[in-house]
């Protein structure tokens, strides 16, 4: 009888492959891989000889079968969803590599882009909030971003200033966005995300998919998203080609909007027959030293400060 197939989280420090997998296999196969589940592409793993002592296992699942056929394992869970995965064995420059693939990721076309480096819409020190319950939650590791853990009201990824969530993301694969499409949650989330500001859902792969879709009808579904867009215009269901690509989006969108709030406070404060200019440097870090802030003495101001500057500025309190 095979063992659980157990994924751990990797305390390897400054490692980019943060998951650890362990394959019923003879005396069990261990990886360490950049994903918990080849969704929406091929996943590269790397071998590893022990697995840890004091390990965070995140998730344990019985296991149907797991066979070996030539240079594949073929691995079959006990449960409903994503329940059948490989793990292909090869050769490259001289050494091995692993890489785990689902039946539709390894036929899924990857688009032949590469992502800029640039700083989105300008910011350079974007923080983004990820939501405690966010399991398998976008890194942003290699974007110009620092992310931190919080509860957030309504989505996955936020921009939180002066305590408040101005802006949100919405996660969601194609099979999550087809299950609570059909059991009638994506309204009650839309409902949510329509209450912030600026909001949005990215989808973790292409509009086309919809209509490959065998467990339930493709009309119902296209029917589905566009109603749930006529009735929420203000939050978009976008589609993006792979997870790497809805990370990219969440980044920018999550930029965009932070550069539009400070927008926003500078108008503000001219409605209000205010000075519209944006205040000195020297002005700014007085008011931090004042309001128990921390900022550097030389250099610029971050972003993140002159935002809680101008939101009090246009309540009165500067």
């Amino acid at each position: 009888m095979p063992e659980d197939f157990v994924i751990a989280h990797n305390a390897e420090p400054g490692t980019t492959l943060p998951y650890l997998l362990r394959i019923p296999l003879g005396d069990g196969i261990i990886l360490k891989t950049k994903e918990a589940w080849p969704r929406t592409g091929k996943v590269y793993c790397h071998r590893v000889e022990e697995w840890p002592d004091d390990v965070d296992v995140t998730e344990r699942v019985p296991v149907r079968s797991c066979v070996r056929r030539g240079a594949a394992i073929d691995l079959v869970l006990n449960r409903g969803r994503e329940n059948r995965s490989q793990f292909v064995i090869t050769n490259a420059r001289g050494r091995q590599m692993i890489f785990w693939q689902t039946a539709r990721t390894s036929k899924q076309a990857r688009p032949a882009v590469t992502l800029p480096g640039s700083r989105p819409s300008g910011v350079a020190d974007l923080e983004i909030a990820v939501d405690i319950r966010e399991r398998y939650p976008f890194t942003f590791a290699d974007r110009q971003a620092t992310t931190r853990r919080a509860p957030l009201k309504v989505g996955d990824y936020g921009l939180v200033v002066d305590g408040t969530l101005q802006a949100s993301v919405e996660r969601k694969s194609l099979a999550d966005l087809v299950g609570s499409l059909t059991t009638g949650k994506l309204k009650f989330q839309l409902t949510e995300l329509a209450t912030i500001p600026r909001a949005a859902v990215v989808v973790e792969d292409r509009y086309s998919q919809i209509f490959k879709l065998d467990r339930v009808r493709p009309s119902v579904v296209a029917d589905g998203i566009a109603e749930c867009q006529v009735r929420f215009p203000t939050v978009p269901i976008v589609f993006c080609e792979t997870r790497k690509l809805a990370q990219e989006w969440t980044f920018r969108f999550l930029a965009a909007a932070r550069v539009a709030l400070s927008e926003e406070l500078i108008g503000e404060l001219a409605v209000r027959g205010l000075e519209a200019a944006p205040p000195t440097p020297a002005e700014v870090r007085r008011w931090a030293a004042g309001a128990d802030i921390a900022v550097s003495d030389r250099g610029r101001i971050p972003a993140s400060v002159m935002d809680k500057y101008l939101a009090a500025r246009a309540r009165g309190e500067v």
